[in-house]
């Protein structure tokens, strides 16, 4: 009797590993996906299509057929539609996929592009001379992956130069063409110049003008990019990353928050900041559940044989 009252359990014991094993599957899907996604705005698309498929899931546990039927139908047409708008990165995933670039894929690369110091300073020179100058500026560097000219307004003219303190301000002279729109600057090259960005939708305050809210308006549109605006009428020098401007800024200012920002060692801002804490600390419980277990079973396991040599001897 002994042995057969311990079936239950272990059965009980199974189901509950399987449980386990089914949402550790899920969290560890779903972390890989948020470890994919490169910028915010995707960021929340995929959490409000995990959302739909939390509601579609609970509404099917609840026996609400018909708000099943919409969610599960709703879900389907968010990923098929989020398929359609990010097929670039759709299929360079299953090309990785496919090659088996696994670990590619798990850890992503998250850093800053560290730029040579003579970037930096070309940057922070031309700048410091426009804002002596008052003449207005708008610069977009990116941080990490080129930008999608989909997020453009209108893209720019192509350059493909060096970065230099005199091409930039060359550029935003006013007697020049290209000087009413933003620079983008790649890496240590100027990519194109009369590029004109999204404003802003946020309410701001009445001393910004058009610059500072493209400003604003391209780092809410696109997270691995930050843009340098110099006002035309003050001079003052502003800096917009992450949906937030910071100014005014003076130029030394200026150069130590891009040399914090394109350090060699500066880590690009995590698309979930808790992500890799709530990892480690679940990893490391679950691998001691893992090991209480392991050390119940063969206790459960040797209980059963001695009831059953008693049972032989008795």
């Amino acid at each position: 009797m002994p042995l057969l009252g311990a079936i239950p359990n272990l059965s009980t014991l199974q189901a509950w590993l399987l449980e386990l094993l089914d949402i550790g599957l899920v969290l560890a899907l779903t972390y890989v996906v948020l470890l994919i996604v490169g910028e915010r705005r995707t960021l929340w698309m995929v959490r409000g299509l995990i959302v739909l498929m939390l509601a579609a899931v609970v509404a099917s546990k609840l026996g609400l057929p018909h708000l099943s039927f919409v969610l599960e139908r709703l879900v389907l047409g968010s990923a098929v539609a989020m398929a359609v708008i990010f097929q670039a990165e759709f299929r360079q995933f299953l090309e990785q996929l496919g090659r088996g670039e696994v670990w590619q894929l798990l850890a992503p690369s998250r850093r800053a592009v560290p730029k040579p110091d003579s970037v930096v300073d070309e940057i922070v020179d031309a700048v410091k001379e426009l804002s002596q100058n008052r003449t207005g500026a708008l610069i977009v560097v990116e941080t990490s992956g080129p930008i999608d000219e989909r997020d453009f307004s209108v893209p720019g003219v192509t350059l493909n130069a060096e970065v230099s303190k005199e091409l930039l301000q060359t550029i935003f002279q006013t007697t020049t063409l290209l000087h009413d729109g933003a620079v983008q600057i790649r890496g240590a090259r100027v990519v194109a110049a009369g590029v004109i960005l999204p404003l802003s939708e946020r309410t701001a305050s009445r001393q910004l003008g058009t610059r500072h809210r493209a400003a604003m308006g391209i780092t809410e549109r696109v997270d691995n990019c930050l843009c340098i605006v110099v006002s035309e009428e003050t001079g003052s020098i502003s800096l917009a990353e992450h949906r937030t401007l910071n100014r005014p800024l003076t130029s030394s200012k200026l150069k130590e928050l891009l040399d914090e920002r394109f350090s060699p060692s500066a880590e690009r801002d995590a698309v979930a900041p808790q992500l890799g804490r709530w990892s480690r600390r679940l990893g490391s419980q679950g691998w001691s559940l893992l090991r209480r277990l392991g050390r119940w079973l063969p206790s459960s396991n040797n209980s059963a044989a001695t009831a059953k040599e008693k049972r032989w001897r008795d």
